[in-house]
């Protein structure tokens, strides 16, 4: 554990950022501050906007991706943890270029979703609009035999448009009650477990409030890079 150092590619947005920082502590079997792991941020928010580029409206985020991993690289990193859904659609583009391996954070959901209800067919996601046209998820989802599911009409905005809220600062009750509504209709069309598939998400979520399972994408990427550093994982 010594040795092992992780480094967050961050800034998409700030708060996600921090969040995950949280989760990583929170899941660490630590009772002293020497215990806990050591973690580099670079919180690099002036990334691209990851959805505009998917959709073809904005700049290729690829080139500041490539220098945030390259510094994190430089001061010692040994992973690299990615809190943004929707640059995951860059990630092989982006492992291709530099040596330090990538936590996947949409396979981990996917292992801890399986691990978790082994029994269920298909998952409901919220997320930006972004990482639900790159289709990151339905790929990965679909090798584990699992149908994603998605909101219909104008749900997907009303979800893009509540994680804008949240970027901007707002934690309030509309956003929450845009992603708690919205995965209650993901549920109710037969989904076993909604993904909070934005990291902007749980930042705006009472799980205990609602009445369906969620599966917490930024958790699940805290827990791999945890795993790795501890040692329960190569």
């Amino acid at each position: 554990m010594r040795d092992r150092v992780i480094g967050i590619i961050g800034g998409m947005g700030p708060q996600a950022t921090a969040d995950l920082f949280r989760e990583i502590i929170r899941l660490t079997p630590a009772r002293r501050d020497q215990d806990h792991i050591r973690v580099l941020i670079y919180s690099n928010s002036k990334i691209p906007d990851r959805t505009k580029a998917i959709l073809g409206t904005g700049k290729d985020p690829l080139p500041a991706l490539i220098d945030t991993a390259r510094t994190l690289e430089r001061a010692g990193a040994g992973i690299l943890a990615i809190p943004c859904n929707a640059a995951h659609h860059f990630l092989p583009r982006l492992q291709a270029r530099i040596k330090t391996p990538i936590l996947n954070m949409i396979r981990e959901t996917c292992v801890e979703i399986c691990l978790r209800s082994p029994g269920i067919t298909s998952v409901g996601l919220l997320a930006a609009t972004g990482t639900v046209r790159s289709r990151v998820y339905h790929e990965e989802f679909a090798r584990a035999g699992l149908e994603v599911l998605v909101p219909e009409g104008r749900d997907q905005e009303r979800v893009h448009t509540a994680i804008w809220q949240v970027k901007a600062g707002s934690l309030g009750s509309s956003a929450q009650r845009t992603f708690e509504s919205i995965g209650g209709k993901l549920s109710r069309r037969g989904a076993g477990a909604v993904i909070l598939g934005c990291t902007e998400i749980p930042l705006a979520f009472a799980p205990d409030d609602v009445g369906y399972l969620t599966i917490n994408s930024t958790r699940a990427l805290a827990q791999a890079a945890v795993d790795w550093a501890t040692g329960r994982r190569r």
